[in-house]
């Protein structure tokens, strides 16, 4: 297979960009705002308070670091037991919480990002939670709650279709839809961003299917996708907020 078929895509996972960039120029070196670390919730959107995360997390855990690490495995046939709200404040704290504010531009959380810039959405396509009726949420990690952007009992066929049939999508009890916000990190890292963007996004799917592990639930990262279906089904515009991963979690 020829080569050049690859290079511009290898060209991509190389670090080399970096020292083509003059980080003088980037929006953070010359004083521009920096996008905030949480998109605006529309007003008037149900919000549901969330249980602590951390707390949760701490208390639902059964297992070892060692030994989540050492059985994580993917799981894509999922029993109807829902997931409680506390499991599942758990999960997103996991993946996104908050451990410290430290300006309006940078916050601490509880997966590495590249200067912290955290680029992440986190969007749920609900079927199976206690207390939260089927459909589209987001996670507000700055505030522990979710708001309800749409309900629909088809959600969960919905994304399924949109993840080309996938239809495990369809029996978890929720899939979690990672949207990346590209404008967070090239606001400190210009073209050089888009890298650090997708190794992030490693960074939360590994610690979700860790913390699934370790309360007795199942995960199955996903990275093929209709673009433009899912963009749609989250109501993202898919040039600033777009897709970038999910994975569906139910119980086994």
């Amino acid at each position: 297979m020829p080569k050049k078929r690859f290079e511009a895509n290898r060209f991509f996972l190389k670090d080399i960009i970096r020292q083509q960039i003059n980080f003088s120029q980037t929006d953070q070196s010359q004083g521009r705002p920096a996008p905030p670390p949480q998109k605006p919730c529309p007003a008037g959107v149900p919000k549901i308070d969330l249980p602590v995360g951390k707390n949760a997390l701490i208390r639902l855990g059964k297992i070892p670091v060692g030994e989540a690490i050492a059985f994580r495995e993917s799981v894509r046939d999922y029993k109807k037991d829902p997931l409680t709200l506390e499991e599942l404040a758990a999960l997103l704290w996991a993946t996104q919480g908050v451990r410290c504010v430290i300006s309006p531009e940078t916050a601490l959380r509880s997966v590495p990002s590249a200067g912290a810039r955290h680029s992440f959405e986190t969007y749920l396509i609900i079927n199976c939670v206690q207390d939260l009726p089927a459909g589209l949420y987001r996670y507000l990690p700055f505030e522990e709650r979710l708001a309800q952007l749409k309900l629909d009992e088809q959600i969960g066929r919905k994304a399924a279709a949109a993840c080309f049939g996938q239809n495990f999508i369809a029996t978890s009890a929720v899939t979690f839809f990672w949207t990346a916000i590209p404008s967070r990190m090239e606001w400190r890292y210009d073209l050089a961003a888009h890298k650090v963007i997708a190794i992030d996004a490693g960074h939360v799917g590994q610690n979700l299917y860790l913390a699934c592990q370790s309360i007795d639930a199942g995960c199955c990262a996903v990275a093929a996708y209709n673009q433009n279906a899912c963009d749609e089904l989250l109501g993202v515009d898919g040039e600033e907020e777009f897709t970038i991963y999910l994975a569906a979690v139910g119980k086994y």
